[in-house]
This record gives C-alpha cells, sequence and structure tokens, in this order.
C-alpha cells in the first residue's frame, strides 16, 4: 500500500509541472502575437519591408510602362533625407488618383532594420513602399542608377516610359509637383 503522503506530493508534482509547461506555452504564444508587427515590418499597412541587393533592385529601377515612378535613395540618419519626405508623402498622396508609384530605397545598415528603419517608418507613417538596400559595394551600383551621380543622398530619380531624370538635392513640394504634374501629362 502506498502512503497517502506520497499520493498528494506526487499530484504536487504532476500539478506543477502542468503549471510550468502551461506558463511556458502562454509564453511562446505571447512571444510571437508580440513580434508579427516586426516581421511584417511594419509601416502602417503593413507593409513589409524588402531587403534586396542592388540586382534584386535593378528591375525596379527601369520599368516601362504607364506609371510614373519617383525613386528616392535616402536614409534615416541623413537630415535633409529626413526633411524631404515630408514633401515626397505629400506628393505621393496628392497623385494618389493617378499612376504613380513611390519607392523609398533606404541606405541604413542591414543591422539596423529592426532598431533604426521600421520605428522610422511607423512614427512617421510612411505608407510608401520601403526597400532597404543591402549591397555595401556602392562603387559597382551607382553608375547604373545614374551615370551622373557620385553618391550623395538624397537622390531622387524621377522616370517613366520616355523620360528619366535625377536630382541630387532636396526637392520642396512645390518642386516635386511642378515636376510629377509636367511628367504625368506626357504620354
Amino acid at each position: 500500500m502506498i502512503p497517502l503522503s506520497n499520493i498528494s506530493s506526487s499530484l504536487v508534482v504532476s500539478k506543477t509541472l502542468t503549471m510550468k509547461t502551461m506558463a511556458r506555452i502562454i509564453y511562446l504564444v505571447i512571444s510571437f502575437v508580440l513580434t508579427i508587427p516586426v516581421l511584417s515590418s511594419g509601416n502602417p499597412e503593413g507593409k513589409e519591408i524588402r531587403v534586396l541587393n542592388f540586382d534584386q533592385l535593378e528591375p525596379s529601377l527601369h520599368l516601362s510602362n504607364d506609371t510614373v515612378y519617383l525613386v528616392n535613395f535616402w536614409a534615416t540618419w541623413c537630415a535633409p533625407c529626413v526633411a524631404e519626405l515630408p514633401a515626397i508623402k505629400a506628393v505621393e498622396k496628392k497623385y494618389s488618383h493617378k499612376k504613380i508609384k513611390v519607392i523609398l530605397v533606404s541606405l541604413d545598415l542591414p543591422a539596423q532594420l529592426k532598431s533604426r528603419l521600421i520605428p522610422f517608418v511607423r512614427t512617421n507613417q510612411i505608407t510608401s513602399e520601403v526597400i532597404l538596400l543591402d549591397d555595401p559595394n556602392q562603387n559597382r551600383w551607382i553608375d547604373k542608377v545614374d551615370k551622373e551621380w557620385s553618391g550623395e543622398i538624397p537622390f531622387t530619380m524621377i522616370y517613366g516610359k520616355n523620360f528619366r531624370d535625377s536630382y541630387t538635392t532636396p526637392l520642396s513640394f512645390k518642386t516635386l509637383d511642378s515636376i510629377i504634374n509636367r511628367k504625368i501629362k506626357l504620354p
């Protein structure tokens, strides 16, 4: 016969193990739920921030259709770049009913995606497509973006089927609006 005290202590141990197991499961579920925004790279619409090398990005710089593309090379640590973003956002909003696509190519370090870029995109409510360019060999790809570009940022390229213009200084809303308005009217 087993003493009653042994049975009750076995039940306590079993109950404790079950509680620990449940606590671990709850912890894992909560951890997963809290990481979902990070996994989606979370701009306000839940769009993903893709991390690409230049070979993966390059096709986006040479599309030939009826859309006007505004591609801006920038970084969160670049004060003129950050100052230019509200103008880009405003132009994108103004022409949202037109065929215009804004692509923001971040030159931040890939290691700063979660600590700096994602929080910046969220805080500034950026809804444009954001790509983190992970290709440190700039000498290989800068000329492929624009032969006249020396690598300074912000750098903005506006192109469409029959035109390609680039700008190496920050652009105001008024300037961007004027450029986009003219380019949208081109055949």
